[in-house]
């Protein structure tokens, strides 16, 4: 299937939004939830898989669509967004925590994205959402992200989120980067990915940056997050008491004290 030309805007700093401009027939796909608003005209429609059509027609073809998504830990459906006015129509979707937008021109990049599971936010109508499985055991069971990373192939553009600040390398043939696992957002296929141990187990235990990190290899470019959402997450957990125990230390003196010297207490 072609791929549909869409004209973009990103708005925002710290929490960012595309809005996307819709030419009369043309469509654009976007993850479940990820909508933010879109003028009349626009039409939502839900579809089983991953709404690219190049799955394959027919029940088989929908069947495997769908199953690449669930894979990756995202909605069984897509949904689309098309323009059925006689005019330009507008429609925006937004980041689902702070960080950027990025948006890729694949036809720019030889056709194929990999990044994490959770990083797709919406593409032109065509770009086709699959699964790729890490080749090395190691990166497979370390690299945070499993065996399975999100491949997006086409050539249309495509709009994926990062945590945090972004953080973009064009690798040269052979240069190499480490990079905490969970800091890995995005990579051309060219780009070699292995997980290495730390080698120290004093720098593993009191380092606080765990056993291993990713190695990446050029050539190609790769994009890294600096707040990536389980980090996000475990801050967040860790920042919120337990049920019988942040209660008592809130209403005491050391409580107090402690929220002083932390700078929770402003």
């Amino acid at each position: 299937m072609a791929m549909d030309v869409i004209d973009y805007q990103i708005f925002g700093s710290e929490m960012q939004y595309v809005e996307i401009e819709l030419d009369p027939g043309e469509a654009a796909i976007g993850e479940a939830g990820a909508m933010m608003h879109m003028e009349d005209g626009i039409e939502m429609d839900t579809v089983f898989g991953d709404g690219s059509g190049g799955g394959g027609s027919g029940l088989m073809g929908k069947l495997l669509g769908a199953g690449k998504r669930l894979l990756t830990g995202e909605s069984l459906f897509t949904t689309i967004f098309h323009n059925e006015g006689r005019g330009k129509r507008r429609g925006a979707f937004a980041a689902p925590y702070p960080g950027k937008i990025v948006a890729v021109d694949l036809g720019a990049i030889g056709g194929t994205l990999l990044c994490q599971k959770d990083a797709f936010l919406c593409a032109a109508r065509g770009v086709s959402l699959g699964i790729a499985f890490q080749k090395k055991l190691g990166a497979g069971l370390f690299g945070g992200e499993g065996f399975i990373m999100e491949k997006l192939e086409g050539d249309g553009v495509v709009f994926f989120h990062a945590g945090g600040t972004l953080c973009e390398k064009n690798l040269a043939p052979g240069e190499t980067l480490r990079v905490d696992t969970g800091c890995l957002a995005a990579l051309q296929p060219s780009v070699d990915f292995d997980i290495q141990y730390v080698g120290k187990i004093k720098s593993a235990i009191f380092g606080g940056e765990g056993l291993f990190f990713a190695t990446v290899r050029g050539p190609g470019k790769v994009w890294l997050q600096s707040l990536p959402l389980s980090r996000l997450a475990s801050r967040l957990h860790a920042a919120v008491p337990t049920a019988g125990v942040g209660s008592r230390e809130e209403g005491s003196i050391l409580g107090g004290l402690g929220g002083l010297f932390d700078g929770d207490n402003r």
